[in-house]
């Protein structure tokens, strides 16, 4: 149904369709807001409570006591296990829908450094391809135990963080990276696959629709850490990211990019100006647009380990992975993209 050129969702959509659209505008809330939420529920208990403050300040003597700790403990393990297939990521999944492909088989006794682009809005192929069960990654690759890094800040909100682990995410940290890359995963996993996004949250910027610009030139901070434990790179690439939203952008030099840039580099999360469908019309709206996503997991490329690798010897290898990377998506966009020979990855 259209009316006055907006083209509004139909009275008879199936359940199905309504719970996928609601799951994901949970998660695009959480992941957007849940940060700056976190906080402000903090202020409010604190200070327009009379008994939810004292319970609070225990939370924070609590925060205080596992803010380094790497292990999540038997309770939030539980929480994992069911939440990584629950009926809300199930819902989210299908939504798109997400898919994973591999390209080879991985050994499942080594420890591998996922390397995922683009990174989207929201890396939502990411959360659902590695932080959920629901489309089969460990089907696909037995044996090896997935942790998907995330924005430092994310595990530093209050309340929102213990969502956050319980997802099985880590921190952005390099010493939290290296602990993970360095050591062996508890029974039943025999090996771990650490998916970092490279071009971190400033490569959101770059998001629009049909195009894959990836920021990797100056980001070599990932090889460093692979050298230093002798981990395999992975290649990872999430077909169809960029398509789900598109998002207003300002000129190069003008107040309101300096305005962005600026609030980047302060809190970490850039301000982005989204442009995705509503829940009743689809022109406009902050929810994802039904667009399939694929995320397609290349063959890995073998590192030495040298634990204390010259400048030198990381650019060497970082050229090395940006030529696999690019022969990568050039072997497989053909399968995801529509006019595939007009799309290349685009290295800032």
């Amino acid at each position: 149904m259209e009316i006055l050129g907006v083209k509004f969702a139909p009275l008879n959509v199936p359940l199905n369709r309504l719970l996928e659209t609601l799951s994901a505008t949970l998660l695009i809330l959480i992941f957007g807001l849940g940060y700056f939420l976190g906080y402000f529920l903090a202020a409010y208990f604190l200070f327009f409570t009379q008994t939810m403050r004292y319970f609070v300040l225990l939370y924070f003597v609590w925060m205080y006591y596992d803010w380094n700790k790497f292990d999540l403990g038997k309770i939030r393990r539980k929480f994992m296990g069911w939440i990584r297939s629950c009926a809300w990521n199930r819902y989210f999944c299908n939504y798109f829908p997400i898919k994973i492909v591999k390209t080879t088989d991985l050994d499942p006794n080594k420890l591998y450094l996922f390397c995922s682009f683009p990174h989207g809005i929201l890396s939502s192929g990411v959360y659902g391809a590695f932080i959920t069960d629901i489309v089969g990654c460990r089907e696909l690759f037995p044996g090896l135990e997935f942790r998907v890094v995330i924005l430092e800040q994310f595990h530093q909100s209050p309340f929102f963080r213990e969502f956050y682990r319980v997802i099985y995410t880590l921190a952005s940290s390099p010493e939290c990276i290296k602990q993970h890359l360095s050591t062996r995963p508890s029974p039943p996993y025999t090996g771990r696959a650490i998916v970092l996004i490279p071009g971190g949250a400033a490569e959101a910027l770059e998001c629009k629709p049909g195009i894959y610009r990836i920021l990797i030139k100056r980001r070599k901070g990932f090889v460093k850490l692979a050298l230093q434990n002798g981990n395999p790179l992975v290649p990872v690439c999430s077909f169809g990211e960029t398509d789900i939203f598109d998002q207003l952008t300002c000129p190069d030099g003008s107040y309101m990019k300096r305005l962005q840039e600026f609030i980047r580099k302060k809190i970490s999360i850039p301000p982005i100006l989204l442009v995705g469908r509503g829940f009743f019309q689809y022109i406009f709206g902050f929810i994802p647009r039904r667009k399939p996503i694929t995320v397609v997991v290349g063959s890995p490329m073998e590192l030495p380990k040298i634990e204390e690798p010259t400048r030198e010897q990381i650019e060497e290898y970082h050229e090395k992975f940006i030529k696999h990377l690019e022969k990568f998506f050039e072997n497989e966009k053909h399968k995801y993209i529509e006019n595939a020979d007009s799309v290349h990855l685009e290295f800032v």
